[in-house]
């Protein structure tokens, strides 16, 4: 496997792992795409979920959007700032 070029790859940061095309999905004229039955089922996303929307960008141009789970956006935050709350406290 090819060593990642760190200058130029958009996507993931340093030790996310590496991503994957899932499927391709169209956005209507209203702005508005269906995430797929089979992806939903996968990452245990049910009705009602809420998903943070992430964006990277490189050169001022968004290159990579991802969906993450509120519920799991918080617990990563948590994990991060916890030892330094810590030390405030």
């Amino acid at each position: 496997m090819a060593k990642r070029d760190e200058d130029k790859s958009c996507c993931a940061p340093a030790g996310m792992g590496c991503c994957k095309v899932e499927s391709v999905i169209t956005v209507d004229e209203r702005g508005q795409m269906v995430l797929p039955k089979e992806i939903r089922d996968k990452a245990k996303i049910r009705a009602g979920d809420k998903l943070a929307v992430i964006n990277w960008e490189k050169d001022g141009d968004v290159c990579c959007i991802s969906l993450i789970k509120v519920e799991k956006l918080a617990e990563i935050v948590k994990e991060m700032l916890g030892p330094v709350m810590k030390d405030i406290i």
